[in-house]
């Protein structure tokens, strides 16, 4: 049978409505069938159509509650919306969707079964199988939560319609989730390089994580991490491509409405939640949900302009912060900025803990390449544990591809020495050396950062794409040190593109 119900013209009008948190979201009136297991045949259908309107400042999720009777086989949920033409410098419409099941819609709770953002027009679960973005398991009995995001909502409102169809039948045999191991091969102690923010058809990105993994490979990588906009469901389809050459990570991005953290190499299935802004007050215990599943905490591309994506919630959480997202911006080079204020604001205030810098590409679809940049870390083996704490201690640096390479050291008139993300331990006024090595770099010239600023620029690096630069100071003169290897400028008077830049060798005893 196939039943058509139309709700009535207004989403937030004359349907029951019911606040489930301070303005922040809001439930419409259930969605019935009439039929139950018992009743209907192997492979019967039901639908249900809803249509309404999201008006401007609706809150930020809007729940449409769904009874599923007993017997269901399958759910499935396609959606439209009117994309309204605005005036110029008016944000139109755009409206996200997934679904949690009969456990609820409570934050961080069990409820979670999918979410495709705009990314989808429709999806589908069943107990062996579902649409990407969403979580396979049984169609259970009770109170579905369609869960619709107005993005952003044109002047005139958000016209949008809902079609809920459910089959009937005996579902399929649950399969059970397999994850890719901890651990790769790798060459002991050494430097790897890696890609922690990348996208594939699990959310809003068009390569399969098969390609993906090819492109990390081409692109010289050692690791990587699946970083899936608000959901956990590409982590059961990672395994097959991992190997002794690819350690692959999982993870998420939290995309809330003030900003994106990528959840690096958390335990596999962990779902994190984003339904909150930092008004709320509840990221903090989101990232210690992060580090209990033993992963990382990096805010992703903070000062990015797209809306939603500016980074709101402060650093006092962050393990590590993206600096360098994708192909080189004037985004980045703000952020670079800001990093390099956090690291002036640790030494003022005689901090030993301080935030590493990391870059990713955020590669989501053709031509967006893999692997640029590239995070390269030392680390004591290529698994999990390891290249996590070198990540945390600030061990790496950032490099635009596999073609660039930098080495950069601090040493002591005794022979104290530090590397990358150190301490070099030395009096006040005693003198120190450092020096950086870089390759794949022709045209470059190589930048020494201390919390004074630029203090020293070398002459370009030749043709040969090596060279090097060395520098003297003292403690008592640069709190730290790092590197920049730059790109010849684009903008007179503007320092050019970073093909490479590294965390900061720290000076001085405290």
């Amino acid at each position: 049978m196939c039943d058509d119900h139309h709700g009535d013209g207004n989403g937030l009008g004359r349907r029951a409505l019911f606040v489930t948190s301070a303005a922040a979201a809001l439930t419409l009136g259930s969605v019935t069938f009439g039929t139950s297991g018992a009743e209907a045949a192997d492979g019967e259908q039901e639908t249900r159509t809803i249509r309404g309107t999201l008006p401007t400042g609706s809150p930020d999720f809007v729940y449409l509650p769904v009874e599923v009777p007993s017997g269901v086989r399958e759910l499935k949920v396609s959606y439209t919306y009117e994309r309204t033409t605005v005036p110029a410098g008016t944000t139109g419409n755009a409206l996200d969707i997934g679904v949690f099941d009969e456990r609820g819609t409570e934050l961080g709770g069990k409820g979670f079964r999918g979410w495709s953002g705009g990314a989808r027009t429709e999806f589908f679960i069943r107990s062996d199988e579902a649409t990407p973005g969403y979580l396979p398991g049984p169609v259970r009995p009770g109170t579905w939560h369609i869960a619709l995001g107005p993005y952003t909502v044109a002047p005139d409102g958000l016209p949008y319609e809902i079609t809920i169809t459910l089959t009937y039948g005996r579902p399929g045999a649950m399969v059970k989730p397999v994850y890719p191991p901890e651990r790769a091969k790798g060459r002991g102690r050494a430097w790897y390089r890696g890609d922690c923010h990348l996208h594939s058809w699990y959310s809003d990105g068009r390569r399969t994580p098969a390609e993906l993994a090819a492109l990390a490979r081409a692109a010289g990588l050692d690791f990587i991490n699946s970083s899936e906009h608000n959901t956990q469901s590409a982590h059961a389809h990672w395994a097959e491509h991992a190997g002794d050459d690819l350690l692959i990570m999982l993870g998420e991005e939290v995309t809330t409405r003030n900003g994106h953290v990528v959840a690096l190499g958390v335990d596999p299935g962990t779902f994190v939640d984003w339904r909150y802004r930092a008004r709320d007050n509840r990221f903090g215990k989101y990232a210690r949900q992060i580090r209990r599943a033993g992963g990382l905490v990096v805010p992703a591309h903070p000062h990015a302009t797209c809306i939603g994506c500016n980074w709101k919630f402060g650093f006092g959480e962050a393990d590590a912060v993206e600096v360098w997202n994708g192909a080189y911006s004037p985004e980045d080079e703000v952020a670079l900025a800001d990093w390099d204020g956090m690291l002036v604001a640790a030494v003022r205030e005689g901090r030993q803990d301080w935030i590493p810098a990391m870059g990713n590409s955020d590669a989501h679809r053709d031509p967006d390449p893999v692997g640029r940049p590239q995070t390269v870390v030392l680390a004591d083996e290529l698994n999990r544990e390891a290249i996590q704490e070198g990540l945390r201690a600030g061990r790496s640096y950032v490099a635009e591809s596999k073609e660039v390479s930098v080495s950069f050291t601090a040493s002591g008139a005794r022979g104290e020495h530090a590397g990358i993300g150190e301490r070099l331990k030395v009096d006040a006024d005693t003198p120190v050396t450092v020096r950086l090595e870089a390759t794949g770099s022709a045209g470059c010239t190589i930048r020494f950062v201390t919390d004074q600023g630029v203090l020293f620029t070398s002459a370009e690096i030749p043709a040969s794409g090596t060279g090097s630069a060395q520098w003297r100071t003292t403690a008592s003169y640069a709190a730290y040190v790092r590197a920049e290897v730059r790109r010849p400028p684009i903008v007179p008077g503007f320092p050019g593109p970073l093909a490479a830049f590294t965390n900061p060798i720290f000076l001085g005893r405290r």
